[in-house]
């Protein structure tokens, strides 16, 4: 399974309910269409080990496919990527992270 994982934070001065408003309904939808996802998911951070350490993003995006045939060919689609280039608008400073897992112990 290939996972890509996006960790980011909103610019200053974003509306948070109007940014979760927008991330909780058109742009979940947008991910859940993506061709050959199986999973995505949502979640906003709240800690990070060491107890009392920042978290450095505040928020994070995981999407799933079962394969690299599949991530290449859902992820990196003229329209995704043209997509993904407008909604990167709308954060601060993020990171992409794309990983193979080898061993997940169910949801």
């Amino acid at each position: 399974m290939i996972r890509l994982t996006v960790m980011y934070n909103l610019p200053e001065g974003t509306d948070e309910d109007d940014f979760l408003n927008w991330r909780l309904t058109d742009h979940q939808e947008n991910n859940e269409a993506m061709p050959g996802v199986v999973r995505t998911g949502f979640a906003r951070i709240i800690d990070r080990w060491p107890d009392g350490a920042m978290p450095d993003y505040r928020f994070q995006t995981i999407v799933e496919w079962p394969d690299r045939a599949s991530f290449e060919a859902g992820f990196h689609d003229d329209a995704v990527q043209a997509k993904l280039e407008k909604d990167l608008e709308r954060l601060g400073e993020y990171s992409f992270v794309v990983s193979e897992v080898l061993i997940d112990s169910g949801a």
